[in-house]
């Protein structure tokens, strides 16, 4: 985190973890019970930034990623992920262009092993790619009166469909799914500070896990260290979310991905449950179905978890479709907490057959 951001944050009484992550404005109750129905601002620098510039980027990354980035602009983002070769996601990332920078948002802990391995492969291609965590400074806003809110601030908002870019007073602002109107807003620090000040009085500040409470509400794919080479793409219905070209060409990984796709043989998707409690629940813990015919064995991980307003956990998990629909789902052992279906806010695309 840039240390003149972290000062204007701390100045306005937040509290930081030991990696610099923001855990409260002195409220968490308050913050999560406001962040599913009222207006919110939140510091995302517990997301990293890998920025890739010079006249080959745009064909380099569009040998290396799952979707076509011929279809981003500075007028649209992308939501795109990073696999090995067998189909396996790296990383799960926003993709934006900014200034002829192309920037690729992920958890800070992946950005450098991404980085690595991409730069196995520039050989002679003429891009530059580099840690850009700190480039730009990066802020959330939502809520019910966001769009208006921002309107206000900036004179303009990105168009009404998820993806959306617009460039405003040194800022690049993205419209990201969320339960209510959502944006992000990425810049150099005194512009982010100027947005910060002005929206900070009518929405909340709240911490970085209301705001991945909001991606799980959202449906929205990570991949964090625990789940580094756990899923293929549509495991975490990253083709459900706009993430996945399947007509771009080739890619790390894109016959696997294609042969599930067009053979019928996707055995997992991503659902959403929530868990009463105060139970554990991490990226990559395992569930169990004690019902089925191995109640030993595991029948998936959680992606994503975050405290639930009125108690317990919301997760986002990849699960085997058969065992969801049997239902009795069980968190990290066969005799762990049950798991209670949540509905996703978008339909799963049918597969293709033949």
């Amino acid at each position: 985190m840039k240390p003149e951001w972290k000062r204007f944050l701390l100045d306005r009484g937040a509290e930081l973890d030991a990696d610099e992550r923001v855990l409260h404005y002195g409220n968490p109750d308050l913050e999560l019970r406001v962040v599913t129905s009222g207006d919110v601002i939140c510091d995302l620098s517990h997301f990293g930034l890998l920025a890739a510039h010079g006249e080959d980027a745009r064909d380099f990354l569009q040998a290396q990623l799952t979707n076509d980035l011929r279809r981003v602009d500075e007028g649209r983002s992308q939501l795109s992920a990073y696999c090995t070769p067998k189909g396996r996601m790296l990383a799960v990332f926003r993709l934006f262009l900014r200034e002829a920078h192309f920037y690729l948002e992920m958890p800070r802990a992946l950005v450098e092993p991404t980085l690595g391995r991409l730069r196995k492969y520039v050989l002679r291609a003429k891009v530059s790619l580099e840690d850009a965590s700190d480039a730009l400074v990066r802020m959330g806003l939502s809520g019910p009166n966001a769009e208006r809110e921002l309107g206000e601030v900036l004179g303009t908002a990105p168009p009404t469909e998820a993806d959306g870019v617009v460039h405003a007073d040194g800022l690049t602002v993205i419209r990201i799914p969320g339960p209510h109107p959502r944006f992000e807003l990425h810049g150099d620090l005194e512009a982010v500070q100027r947005a910060w000040t002005r929206l900070d009085v009518r929405a909340a500040p709240v911490g970085a896990e209301p705001w991945t409470l909001l991606d799980i509400l959202a449906g929205i794919p990570t991949v964090l260290p625990e789940t580094v080479e756990a899923f293929v793409p549509q495991m975490a219905n990253l083709h459900a979310v706009g993430g996945l070209s399947f007509e771009k060409g080739c890619y790390p990984g894109q016959e696997v991905v294609a042969r599930m796709q067009y053979l019928g043989k996707l055995k997992r998707r991503m659902y959403r449950f929530h868990v009463d409690g105060d139970a554990p629940s991490e990226p990559g813990m395992d569930i169990y179905a004690p019902g089925g015919g191995t109640p030993d064995q595991s029948v998936g991980k959680v992606v994503a978890a975050a405290p639930w307003p009125d108690g317990g956990r919301e997760l986002l998990a990849v699960v085997q479709i058969a065992s969801a629909e049997a239902g009795g789902l069980r968190l990290g052992a066969p005799d762990g907490p049950a798991l209670e279906p949540r509905e996703l806010p978008y339909p799963f695309p049918a597969q293709k057959a033949g």
